[in-house]
């Protein structure tokens, strides 16, 4: 009669009640929320926007291309290109 080697199913069990237990939680967070009338696909009109962001976007995107042009320039450098 073989030995039963229990470490080597060990993982899999813990794993798979890991799993488990996550799936469970999930259901009963979901199951909550909708039990008090949640609805997640109600549009609640809400709008934002950010005045004078448009220098600002413009300046960080002109900052990363020159940090991307750097970059590339001191990578030819250290090789050599």
């Amino acid at each position: 009669m073989a030995a039963h080697d229990s470490n080597t199913s060990n993982g899999s069990n813990s794993t798979l009640s890991f799993i488990v237990g996550a799936l469970v939680v999930a259901v009963i967070v979901l199951g909550f929320a909708l039990y008090n009338g949640m609805d997640f696909g109600r549009d609640d009109g809400i709008n934002i926007s950010i005045e004078g962001a448009g220098p600002a976007a413009e300046q960080t995107g002109e900052a990363l291309e020159d940090a991307a042009n750097a970059v590339n320039d001191a990578a030819k450098d250290a090789t050599g290109q």
